[in-house]
């Protein structure tokens, strides 16, 4: 199976971004949906030509996770980008915000907090089904450190590929530009 590379052009022109830092962004994704595909590739000839038990096999098991994680996260990430409404407070998203962290104050704050720590990543708003509460979540790297069973609510891409060119080393900037942007409904539609 093939996966295909989404267009998310109808985010250029958003408050906050570039068209060369966005632009730049997406060859990023594209380049996460071809090594997805070469990878998954490489595995099924690898499987049919029973070359499993090689370490060839073993490394490229690994890196799939890794690509496809890039690119499932990218595509979250863009999803949830390009809106212009805040987050209705007596909504679903909105209800489980206060009910997990005491108020939405308290849970901005804390999910700006995750994104600020130093080092790159990813910062995730996570749904936990069995507990129905939400809670922020960093992760160093696209293939390790998801909270298994949880459903990823919002998606904040903190690599420095993702604001250096419009922010340099102000991340805070980057952080106040990507909330101005959130489109809460995509966001609210991943509770399930």
């Amino acid at each position: 199976m093939a996966f295909t590379a989404k267009d998310y052009s109808k985010l250029i022109g958003m408050e906050g971004f570039s068209e060369t830092l966005l632009k730049n962004h997406f060859t990023l994704y594209q380049g996460y949906v071809t090594n997805t595909n070469k990878v998954t590739d490489a595995l099924a000839t690898m499987l049919k030509e029973g070359k499993t038990a090689t370490p060839e096999y073993a490394e490229m098991k690994r890196r799939v996770g890794w690509e496809f994680d890039g690119m499932r996260l990218h595509e979250l990430y863009f999803e949830n980008l390009g809106g212009k409404t805040r987050l209705a407070r007596t909504g679903v998203l909105g209800k489980l915000i206060e009910t997990s962290f005491g108020s939405y104050e308290a849970w901005e704050q804390d999910f700006k907090a995750t994104g600020a720590m130093r080092g790159i990543g990813w910062v995730v708003l996570y749904y936990d089904v069995p507990s129905c509460q939400l809670c922020n979540n960093w992760i160093n790297e696209h293939d390790g450190g998801h909270l298994a069973g949880c459903e990823p609510i919002l998606v904040m891409d903190v690599f420095e590929h993702a604001y250096m060119t419009d922010y340099g080393l102000k991340r805070a900037d980057y952080i106040a530009a990507f909330f101005k942007n959130i489109n809460w409904s995509a966001a609210e539609k991943r509770i399930k």
